[in-house]
């Protein structure tokens, strides 16, 4: 036993010298990463990179260097130990982490490429897998996005980078449509002067990108319904302003030309004549001029 003890004190002192080189590399390593963290985020900034990818370009630069000072010092502290020995090592474990990390990995690369393509970005209104809002946060990992209600949704980036994203102000104006019908004895040319004036009246509408264009579109059930289609701006609230003008300024234009904006109307048909009876003491008291009393 005293000599195993021996043994392993005399190991310590052979390798103590390499211990202490291998720490003093950590060390100096230490300083050269804090030194890259204090000089790259500032050349990025004046490159004009983002900021979350400018996290993304430290982050990766970090993790590589201090897996590639560790080797160095582990080959210093243990010259048996080659640098191919231990990636080697790191391989077999790097598999077994992967496939116990198999979503973070995957949500982790969904945001970094998500962030290097920029299909949309901060302040943008999306629509994705039933999450509709504006996009508040890009992070490595997930989008932070505020619903119209004023929820907040924290999704998994591989959503957004696996399925379809409708970006709603990837331009600043969007088409919107409502239906105006007019009854089947109005002027059909008449009334589509009308309501196209009404609404190149609307400042909500963007004529200038596009004119209003308005379409008879078919013949409904009490109406000829007219397809009123302009340009406003692009944010969900613009939408519901623009629609809200539109709608008044029309009903105020018809209502004053006189043009009428018809509620459904039903006609019944029988196929015999009807008979119209009345009750006796209702008839007899009408003959006679008096009103019938009526019991308590």
């Amino acid at each position: 036993m005293r000599d195993q003890l021996e043994g392993y004190a005399s190991g310590f002192w052979a390798v103590l010298p390499q211990l202490v080189f291998a720490l003093l590399f950590i060390g100096v390593l230490w300083l050269v990463i804090r030194v890259v963290r204090w000089l790259v985020p500032r050349t990025l900034r004046r490159a004009g990179l983002r900021r979350a990818l400018r996290d993304v370009v430290i982050m990766l630069l970090t993790v590589g260097l201090w897996l590639f000072g560790t080797l160095i010092a582990i080959t210093i502290a243990f010259p048996t130990i080659t640098p191919g020995r231990a990636l080697t090592a790191l391989g077999v474990g790097g598999v077994a982490i992967g496939f116990a990390f198999k979503d973070v990995f995957e949500n982790f690369l969904a945001g970094v490429l998500l962030l290097i393509r920029e299909p949309f970005s901060v302040d943008d209104y999306i629509d994705c897998e039933g999450i509709d809002g504006q996009v508040e946060t890009i992070t490595i990992r997930d989008t932070h996005v505020r619903q119209t209600d004023g929820q907040l949704v924290v999704a998994p980036n591989a959503m957004f980078f696996k399925n379809p994203v409708t970006i709603r102000t990837a331009r600043d104006v969007r088409r919107t449509t409502v239906i105006c019908g007019v009854a089947y004895g109005e002027n059909v040319d008449r009334a589509r002067e009308v309501i196209a004036k009404a609404v190149r009246g609307v400042d909500a509408v963007r004529d200038d990108v596009r004119d209003v264009e308005i379409f008879a579109q078919e013949f409904g059930d009490s109406a000829i319904n007219f397809e009123v289609t302009w340009w406003t701006g692009s944010r969900p609230i613009d939408i519901r302003t623009s629609r809200d003008k539109v709608v008044a300024a029309v009903k105020a234009a018809l209502d004053a030309e006189g043009i009428e904006i018809p509620f459904p109307y039903r006609t019944m048909t029988f196929a015999e004549p009807l008979r119209i009876t009345t009750d006796a003491a209702t008839s007899d008291a009408d003959e006679a001029g008096d009103t019938p009393a009526v019991a308590s």
